[in-house]
Protein backbone atom coordinates (compact mmCIF):
# COMPACT_ATOMS: atom_id res chain seq x y z
CA UNK A 1 0.00 0.00 0.00
CA UNK A 2 1.16 3.85 -1.14
CA UNK A 3 1.39 5.91 1.91
CA UNK A 4 -0.80 8.37 -0.59
CA UNK A 5 -3.36 6.13 -0.12
CA UNK A 6 -3.58 7.99 3.59
CA UNK A 7 -6.18 10.76 3.56
CA UNK A 8 -4.64 13.71 4.61
CA UNK A 9 -5.23 17.44 2.99
CA UNK A 10 -1.78 18.31 1.09
CA UNK A 11 -3.78 21.53 0.10
CA UNK A 12 -1.18 24.58 0.73
CA UNK A 13 -2.62 25.66 4.27
CA UNK A 14 -1.34 29.35 5.57
CA UNK A 15 2.21 30.43 6.85
CA UNK A 16 3.28 28.65 9.62
CA UNK A 17 5.83 29.40 11.74
CA UNK A 18 7.86 26.62 12.94
CA UNK A 19 10.02 25.52 15.85
CA UNK A 20 11.96 22.43 14.35
CA UNK A 21 14.33 20.44 17.22
CA UNK A 22 16.56 17.80 15.61
CA UNK A 23 19.79 16.56 17.25
CA UNK A 24 21.56 16.34 13.72
CA UNK A 25 21.74 19.03 11.37
CA UNK A 26 24.15 19.84 8.63
CA UNK A 27 27.44 19.85 9.56
CA UNK A 28 26.47 17.07 11.91
CA UNK A 29 25.17 14.21 10.02
CA UNK A 30 25.50 11.14 11.88
CA UNK A 31 22.69 8.63 10.24
CA UNK A 32 19.92 9.55 8.09
CA UNK A 33 17.56 12.25 10.32
CA UNK A 34 19.94 15.26 10.06
CA UNK A 35 19.58 14.85 6.08
CA UNK A 36 15.72 14.18 6.38
CA UNK A 37 15.63 17.05 8.75
CA UNK A 38 17.30 19.51 6.27
CA UNK A 39 15.73 18.83 3.34
CA UNK A 40 12.30 19.30 4.75
CA UNK A 41 13.24 22.38 6.33
CA UNK A 42 14.35 23.75 3.26
CA UNK A 43 11.93 22.58 1.33
CA UNK A 44 8.76 24.66 3.80
CA UNK A 45 10.87 27.65 3.84
CA UNK A 46 11.17 27.44 -0.23
CA UNK A 47 6.91 27.35 -0.10
CA UNK A 48 6.72 30.28 2.20
CA UNK A 49 6.84 29.01 5.67
CA UNK A 50 9.34 30.46 8.27
CA UNK A 51 11.60 27.71 9.80
CA UNK A 52 13.65 27.91 12.48
CA UNK A 53 15.95 24.27 13.51
CA UNK A 54 17.69 23.88 17.05
CA UNK A 55 20.25 21.54 16.97
CA UNK A 56 23.88 20.40 18.04
CA UNK A 57 26.65 22.69 17.17
CA UNK A 58 29.54 21.44 15.55
CA UNK A 59 33.63 22.71 15.82
CA UNK A 60 33.51 25.31 13.61
CA UNK A 61 30.06 26.08 12.63
CA UNK A 62 28.18 29.42 13.87
CA UNK A 63 26.10 29.40 16.69
CA UNK A 64 23.37 30.98 14.46
CA UNK A 65 22.74 31.40 10.45
CA UNK A 66 20.60 32.10 7.98
CA UNK A 67 21.23 28.82 5.38
CA UNK A 68 18.92 27.85 2.30
CA UNK A 69 15.94 29.67 3.79
CA UNK A 70 16.00 28.50 7.27
CA UNK A 71 17.48 29.98 10.34
CA UNK A 72 19.56 27.38 12.24
CA UNK A 73 20.54 27.88 16.06
CA UNK A 74 23.27 25.64 17.38
CA UNK A 75 23.21 24.33 20.86
CA UNK A 76 26.90 24.73 22.85
CA UNK A 77 27.67 21.60 24.66
CA UNK A 78 28.15 22.38 28.37
CA UNK A 79 31.57 21.81 30.25
CA UNK A 80 30.21 18.99 31.81
CA UNK A 81 28.46 17.43 28.10
CA UNK A 82 29.87 13.66 28.02
CA UNK A 83 30.99 12.75 24.43
CA UNK A 84 28.73 10.95 22.45
CA UNK A 85 31.50 8.10 22.00
CA UNK A 86 31.41 7.25 25.77
CA UNK A 87 29.15 4.60 26.76
CA UNK A 88 27.25 7.63 28.61
CA UNK A 89 24.34 8.40 26.11
CA UNK A 90 21.77 8.95 28.86
CA UNK A 91 24.10 11.33 30.55
CA UNK A 92 24.84 13.27 27.32
CA UNK A 93 21.28 13.23 26.36
CA UNK A 94 20.32 14.69 29.51
CA UNK A 95 23.07 17.72 29.36
CA UNK A 96 22.48 18.22 25.94
CA UNK A 97 18.92 18.93 26.60
CA UNK A 98 19.78 21.64 29.29
CA UNK A 99 21.33 23.32 26.51
CA UNK A 100 19.60 22.73 23.60
CA UNK A 101 16.02 24.04 25.85
CA UNK A 102 18.10 27.64 26.66
CA UNK A 103 19.43 27.81 23.02
CA UNK A 104 15.58 27.67 21.70
CA UNK A 105 14.02 29.83 24.36
CA UNK A 106 16.40 32.16 22.76
CA UNK A 107 15.04 31.76 19.91
CA UNK A 108 11.66 32.47 21.37
CA UNK A 109 13.01 36.05 22.33
CA UNK A 110 12.87 37.12 18.97
CA UNK A 111 10.37 35.09 17.20
CA UNK A 112 6.93 33.52 17.65
CA UNK A 113 5.66 29.93 16.58
CA UNK A 114 2.93 28.24 15.54
CA UNK A 115 4.19 25.07 16.33
CA UNK A 116 6.93 22.44 17.55
CA UNK A 117 8.21 20.03 15.91
CA UNK A 118 10.67 17.52 17.33
CA UNK A 119 12.12 14.70 15.80
CA UNK A 120 12.91 11.62 18.08
CA UNK A 121 13.46 10.96 21.45
CA UNK A 122 16.91 12.35 21.51
CA UNK A 123 14.84 15.98 21.84
CA UNK A 124 12.07 14.79 23.61
CA UNK A 125 12.42 16.62 27.05
CA UNK A 126 13.31 20.01 25.43
CA UNK A 127 10.40 19.66 22.99
CA UNK A 128 7.80 18.52 25.56
CA UNK A 129 9.18 21.66 28.02
CA UNK A 130 8.72 24.32 25.25
CA UNK A 131 5.63 22.99 23.86
CA UNK A 132 4.47 23.75 27.89
CA UNK A 133 5.92 26.57 28.49
CA UNK A 134 4.65 27.94 25.27
CA UNK A 135 1.34 26.66 25.01
CA UNK A 136 2.24 25.53 21.81
CA UNK A 137 1.10 22.22 19.80
CA UNK A 138 3.79 19.38 19.19
CA UNK A 139 4.41 17.68 16.37
CA UNK A 140 6.70 14.65 16.72
CA UNK A 141 8.17 12.58 13.98
CA UNK A 142 9.31 8.93 15.13
CA UNK A 143 11.66 7.88 12.91
CA UNK A 144 12.29 4.52 14.24
CA UNK A 145 11.47 2.90 17.79
CA UNK A 146 14.51 1.28 20.13
CA UNK A 147 11.88 -2.35 20.24
CA UNK A 148 11.62 -2.10 16.72
CA UNK A 149 15.47 -2.32 16.43
CA UNK A 150 15.71 -4.95 18.98
CA UNK A 151 12.73 -6.97 18.30
CA UNK A 152 10.75 -5.88 21.53
CA UNK A 153 13.37 -7.01 23.62
CA UNK A 154 14.29 -4.33 25.73
CA UNK A 155 17.20 -5.94 28.07
CA UNK A 156 19.25 -2.90 29.04
CA UNK A 157 18.51 0.59 31.30
CA UNK A 158 19.46 2.31 28.28
CA UNK A 159 16.81 0.60 26.10
CA UNK A 160 13.90 0.62 28.87
CA UNK A 161 14.88 4.27 28.83
CA UNK A 162 14.42 5.00 25.46
CA UNK A 163 11.41 3.21 24.65
CA UNK A 164 9.64 5.35 27.77
CA UNK A 165 10.62 8.60 26.31
CA UNK A 166 9.32 7.70 22.83
CA UNK A 167 6.29 6.61 24.76
CA UNK A 168 5.77 10.25 26.76
CA UNK A 169 7.09 12.51 24.05
CA UNK A 170 4.38 10.31 21.84
CA UNK A 171 1.53 11.20 24.18
CA UNK A 172 2.65 14.79 24.71
CA UNK A 173 2.51 15.61 20.97
CA UNK A 174 -1.02 16.81 19.61
CA UNK A 175 -0.21 14.53 16.51
CA UNK A 176 2.75 12.01 15.22
CA UNK A 177 4.39 11.68 12.44
CA UNK A 178 5.62 8.02 11.34
CA UNK A 179 7.05 7.45 7.97
CA UNK A 180 5.14 4.51 6.99
CA UNK A 181 1.80 2.55 7.21
CA UNK A 182 4.28 -0.20 8.87
CA UNK A 183 5.68 2.64 11.54
CA UNK A 184 2.13 3.95 12.03
CA UNK A 185 0.48 0.35 13.72
CA UNK A 186 4.35 0.07 14.90
CA UNK A 187 4.03 3.73 17.17
CA UNK A 188 0.02 3.13 17.96
CA UNK A 189 0.79 -0.39 19.41
CA UNK A 190 3.82 0.56 21.46
CA UNK A 191 2.89 3.90 22.62
CA UNK A 192 -0.66 3.54 23.36
CA UNK A 193 -1.45 6.72 20.90
CA UNK A 194 -4.93 6.52 18.80
CA UNK A 195 -4.34 5.71 15.23
CA UNK A 196 -6.34 8.50 14.34
CA UNK A 197 -3.53 10.65 15.94
CA UNK A 198 -0.64 9.37 13.76
CA UNK A 199 -0.22 11.12 10.44
CA UNK A 200 1.99 9.13 7.75
CA UNK A 201 4.11 11.42 5.73
CA UNK A 202 6.89 9.48 3.84
CA UNK A 203 10.23 10.69 3.43
CA UNK A 204 11.55 12.62 0.11
CA UNK A 205 13.96 12.43 -1.89
CA UNK A 206 15.70 14.91 -4.09
CA UNK A 207 16.29 12.82 -7.61
CA UNK A 208 17.95 15.45 -9.05
CA UNK A 209 20.45 14.97 -6.90
CA UNK A 210 21.09 11.50 -7.50
CA UNK A 211 21.20 10.94 -11.19
CA UNK A 212 24.65 10.54 -11.52
CA UNK A 213 26.92 12.08 -15.22
CA UNK A 214 27.32 8.98 -17.68
CA UNK A 215 31.45 9.32 -16.79
CA UNK A 216 31.06 8.86 -13.30
CA UNK A 217 29.14 5.76 -13.92
CA UNK A 218 31.56 4.46 -16.01
CA UNK A 219 34.06 4.79 -13.54
CA UNK A 220 32.50 3.30 -10.70
CA UNK A 221 31.72 0.22 -12.98
CA UNK A 222 35.17 0.14 -14.16
CA UNK A 223 36.29 0.33 -10.47
CA UNK A 224 34.09 -2.05 -8.23
CA UNK A 225 32.74 -4.49 -11.62
CA UNK A 226 34.51 -7.67 -12.81
CA UNK A 227 33.78 -9.68 -15.74
CA UNK A 228 29.73 -10.12 -14.85
CA UNK A 229 27.46 -8.21 -13.19
CA UNK A 230 27.79 -6.22 -10.38
CA UNK A 231 25.47 -6.07 -7.21
CA UNK A 232 25.32 -3.35 -4.50
CA UNK A 233 24.68 -2.37 -1.42
CA UNK A 234 24.80 0.93 0.65
CA UNK A 235 24.14 1.77 4.57
CA UNK A 236 24.98 1.27 7.50
CA UNK A 237 26.96 -2.13 8.35
CA UNK A 238 24.72 -3.08 11.29
CA UNK A 239 23.00 -6.16 12.10
CA UNK A 240 19.62 -5.19 11.45
CA UNK A 241 20.08 -4.12 7.85
CA UNK A 242 21.02 -7.67 7.42
CA UNK A 243 24.06 -7.44 4.57
CA UNK A 244 25.13 -10.72 6.28
CA UNK A 245 22.36 -12.45 4.58
CA UNK A 246 23.73 -10.60 1.43
CA UNK A 247 27.38 -12.04 2.01
CA UNK A 248 25.24 -15.37 2.34
CA UNK A 249 24.00 -15.14 -1.15
CA UNK A 250 27.32 -14.72 -2.94
CA UNK A 251 28.09 -18.06 -3.16
CA UNK A 252 25.19 -19.47 -5.21
CA UNK A 253 25.28 -16.27 -6.94
CA UNK A 254 28.86 -16.22 -8.10
CA UNK A 255 28.13 -20.17 -9.13
CA UNK A 256 25.35 -18.80 -11.53
CA UNK A 257 26.90 -15.84 -12.67
CA UNK A 258 30.38 -16.13 -13.15
CA UNK A 259 32.64 -12.57 -12.58
CA UNK A 260 29.88 -11.73 -10.40
CA UNK A 261 31.36 -8.81 -7.98
CA UNK A 262 29.20 -7.13 -4.79
CA UNK A 263 30.37 -3.33 -3.59
CA UNK A 264 28.99 -3.05 -0.27
CA UNK A 265 28.77 0.53 0.28
CA UNK A 266 28.72 2.01 4.07
CA UNK A 267 30.72 1.74 7.43
CA UNK A 268 29.47 0.17 11.13
CA UNK A 269 30.10 -1.66 14.03
CA UNK A 270 29.19 -5.22 12.06
CA UNK A 271 31.64 -4.24 9.44
CA UNK A 272 34.45 -6.63 11.58
CA UNK A 273 32.31 -9.45 12.06
CA UNK A 274 30.83 -9.23 7.77
CA UNK A 275 34.67 -8.99 6.61
CA UNK A 276 35.38 -12.51 8.81
CA UNK A 277 32.09 -14.05 7.33
CA UNK A 278 33.45 -13.25 3.88
CA UNK A 279 36.95 -14.95 4.32
CA UNK A 280 34.61 -18.26 5.91
CA UNK A 281 32.89 -18.50 2.92
CA UNK A 282 35.93 -17.85 0.22
CA UNK A 283 34.09 -15.05 -1.25
CA UNK A 284 37.03 -12.14 -0.72
CA UNK A 285 37.42 -12.43 -4.22
CA UNK A 286 34.23 -11.19 -5.11
CA UNK A 287 33.01 -8.62 -2.11
CA UNK A 288 34.13 -5.28 -1.86
CA UNK A 289 33.89 -3.24 1.08
CA UNK A 290 34.01 0.68 -0.32
CA UNK A 291 33.29 2.25 2.95
CA UNK A 292 31.76 5.07 3.43
CA UNK A 293 30.53 7.16 0.18
CA UNK A 294 29.10 10.63 0.11
CA UNK A 295 26.36 12.23 -1.93
CA UNK A 296 28.88 13.08 -4.67
CA UNK A 297 30.19 9.12 -5.12
CA UNK A 298 26.98 7.03 -4.16
CA UNK A 299 24.96 7.92 -7.03
CA UNK A 300 27.00 6.67 -9.65
CA UNK A 301 28.16 3.29 -7.46
CA UNK A 302 24.41 3.00 -7.62
CA UNK A 303 23.96 3.43 -10.65
CA UNK A 304 26.27 1.54 -12.46
CA UNK A 305 24.95 -1.69 -10.54
CA UNK A 306 22.68 -4.21 -11.82
CA UNK A 307 20.55 -5.04 -9.10
CA UNK A 308 20.71 -3.31 -5.53
CA UNK A 309 19.78 -5.17 -2.77
CA UNK A 310 18.33 -3.86 0.88
CA UNK A 311 18.19 -6.63 2.71
CA UNK A 312 17.04 -4.71 5.93
CA UNK A 313 15.61 -7.13 8.79
CA UNK A 314 13.92 -3.67 10.35
CA UNK A 315 13.41 -1.10 8.19
CA UNK A 316 10.89 1.88 9.53
CA UNK A 317 10.99 3.51 5.69
CA UNK A 318 14.13 2.40 3.33
CA UNK A 319 14.96 5.77 2.46
CA UNK A 320 18.42 3.74 0.63
CA UNK A 321 15.54 2.19 -1.89
CA UNK A 322 14.40 5.59 -3.23
CA UNK A 323 17.62 7.09 -3.07
CA UNK A 324 18.84 3.37 -5.58
CA UNK A 325 15.84 4.14 -7.53
CA UNK A 326 16.30 7.66 -7.95
CA UNK A 327 19.95 7.00 -9.67
CA UNK A 328 18.25 4.83 -12.06
CA UNK A 329 19.39 1.10 -9.43
CA UNK A 330 16.87 -2.08 -10.72
CA UNK A 331 15.87 -2.93 -6.99
CA UNK A 332 15.87 -6.25 -4.99
CA UNK A 333 14.09 -5.67 -1.29
CA UNK A 334 13.00 -7.29 1.69
CA UNK A 335 9.41 -7.30 1.95
CA UNK A 336 9.21 -5.46 5.55
CA UNK A 337 8.27 -2.79 6.98
CA UNK A 338 8.42 0.48 4.89
CA UNK A 339 10.13 -1.17 1.84
CA UNK A 340 6.96 -3.34 1.35
CA UNK A 341 5.39 -0.39 1.10
CA UNK A 342 7.96 1.65 -1.79
CA UNK A 343 8.68 -1.32 -4.15
CA UNK A 344 6.04 -3.30 -5.86
CA UNK A 345 7.07 -6.58 -7.17
CA UNK A 346 7.27 -6.84 -10.60
CA UNK A 347 6.25 -3.57 -11.17
CA UNK A 348 8.96 -1.35 -9.57
CA UNK A 349 11.51 -4.15 -8.71
CA UNK A 350 11.41 -7.52 -6.52
CA UNK A 351 10.81 -8.52 -3.23
CA UNK A 352 12.23 -10.83 -1.03
CA UNK A 353 11.40 -12.58 3.13
CA UNK A 354 14.22 -10.91 5.62
CA UNK A 355 16.51 -13.33 6.69
CA UNK A 356 16.15 -15.86 3.74
CA UNK A 357 19.53 -15.84 1.81
CA UNK A 358 18.03 -18.28 -0.42
CA UNK A 359 15.34 -15.76 -1.46
CA UNK A 360 17.71 -12.99 -1.99
CA UNK A 361 19.87 -14.81 -4.49
CA UNK A 362 16.24 -15.62 -6.23
CA UNK A 363 15.48 -12.12 -6.06
CA UNK A 364 18.99 -10.97 -7.56
CA UNK A 365 18.73 -13.33 -9.81
CA UNK A 366 15.55 -12.39 -11.46
CA UNK A 367 17.21 -9.23 -11.63
CA UNK A 368 21.24 -9.56 -13.42
CA UNK A 369 19.23 -12.41 -15.36
CA UNK A 370 16.80 -10.42 -17.52
CA UNK A 371 18.45 -7.06 -18.49
CA UNK A 372 15.36 -5.80 -20.19
CA UNK A 373 12.78 -6.87 -16.91
CA UNK A 374 15.47 -5.16 -14.84
CA UNK A 375 15.42 -2.09 -16.88
CA UNK A 376 11.95 -1.72 -16.94
CA UNK A 377 11.11 -1.91 -13.10
CA UNK A 378 14.49 0.43 -12.67
CA UNK A 379 12.78 2.83 -15.31
CA UNK A 380 8.94 2.51 -13.33
CA UNK A 381 10.91 3.14 -10.04
CA UNK A 382 12.51 6.39 -11.09
CA UNK A 383 9.26 7.62 -12.06
CA UNK A 384 7.34 6.01 -8.56
CA UNK A 385 9.94 8.41 -7.17
CA UNK A 386 9.31 11.87 -8.83
CA UNK A 387 5.68 11.36 -8.79
CA UNK A 388 5.33 10.33 -4.97
CA UNK A 389 8.49 11.09 -2.96
CA UNK A 390 9.24 14.72 -3.50
CA UNK A 391 10.26 16.99 -1.42
CA UNK A 392 7.55 19.60 -2.42
CA UNK A 393 4.37 17.07 -1.36
CA UNK A 394 6.51 15.73 1.73
CA UNK A 395 6.47 19.53 2.66
CA UNK A 396 2.99 19.95 2.09
CA UNK A 397 1.90 17.18 4.04
CA UNK A 398 4.01 18.05 6.82
CA UNK A 399 2.35 21.29 6.97
CA UNK A 400 -1.42 19.33 6.89
CA UNK A 401 -0.46 17.95 10.35
CA UNK A 402 0.91 21.07 11.76
CA UNK A 403 -2.52 22.47 10.70
CA UNK A 404 -4.36 19.83 12.63
CA UNK A 405 -2.05 20.14 15.74
CA UNK A 406 -3.16 23.53 15.90
CA UNK A 407 -6.86 22.96 15.05
CA UNK A 408 -6.79 20.41 17.88
CA UNK A 409 -4.17 22.23 20.33
CA UNK A 410 -7.00 23.50 23.08
CA UNK A 411 -8.90 20.15 23.27
CA UNK A 412 -5.68 17.80 23.15
CA UNK A 413 -4.22 19.57 26.25
CA UNK A 414 -7.74 20.22 27.68
CA UNK A 415 -7.89 16.02 27.53
CA UNK A 416 -3.87 15.42 28.93
CA UNK A 417 -4.66 17.98 31.74
CA UNK A 418 -7.89 16.34 32.47
CA UNK A 419 -6.34 13.08 32.93
CA UNK A 420 -3.31 14.40 34.62
CA UNK A 421 -5.33 15.48 37.24
CA UNK A 422 -7.30 12.77 37.44
CA UNK A 423 -4.11 10.93 38.40
CA UNK A 424 -3.65 8.88 35.04
CA UNK A 425 -0.10 9.22 34.73
CA UNK A 426 1.37 7.84 31.86
CA UNK A 427 2.35 3.79 32.40
CA UNK A 428 5.16 2.20 30.17
CA UNK A 429 4.78 -1.59 30.72
CA UNK A 430 7.64 -3.40 29.27
CA UNK A 431 7.22 -6.89 29.82
CA UNK A 432 10.34 -9.26 30.56
CA UNK A 433 10.45 -11.20 27.49
CA UNK A 434 9.56 -10.24 24.13
CA UNK A 435 7.52 -6.46 24.18
CA UNK A 436 5.78 -7.16 20.89
CA UNK A 437 6.33 -9.45 17.82
CA UNK A 438 6.94 -7.63 15.11
CA UNK A 439 5.42 -8.53 11.84
CA UNK A 440 8.37 -8.67 9.66
CA UNK A 441 10.58 -6.28 11.74
CA UNK A 442 13.05 -8.99 13.38
CA UNK A 443 16.47 -7.65 14.37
Amino acid sequence: MSPDADVIDIHPARHQRVLMLSWEYPPVLVGGLGRHVHALATALATAGHEVTVVTRHAEGAPLEEYADGVRVLRAPEDPVTFPLATGSLLAWTMAFNHTLTRTALRATDTADFDVIHAHDWLVGHTAVTLAEHLDLPLVTTIHATEAGRHQGWLPGELNRTIHGVEHWISNASARVIACSGYMRAQVSRLFDVPAGRVDVVPNGVDERAWRARPRAVASARARFAGDGPLVGYAGRLVYEKGVQHLVDAVPHLRDRHPGLRVVIAGDGPYKDELVDQVRRLHVADSVRFAGFLDAGQLPAVLAATDATVVPSLYEPFGMIALEAAAAGAPLAVASTGGLAEIVEPGVTGVTFPHSDPGALAGAVDRLIGDEVFARRVARRARTMVGERYGWAAIAARTVSSYATARREHGGFQARRAAMLLAGGRQRVSIPEGNLLALDGAAC
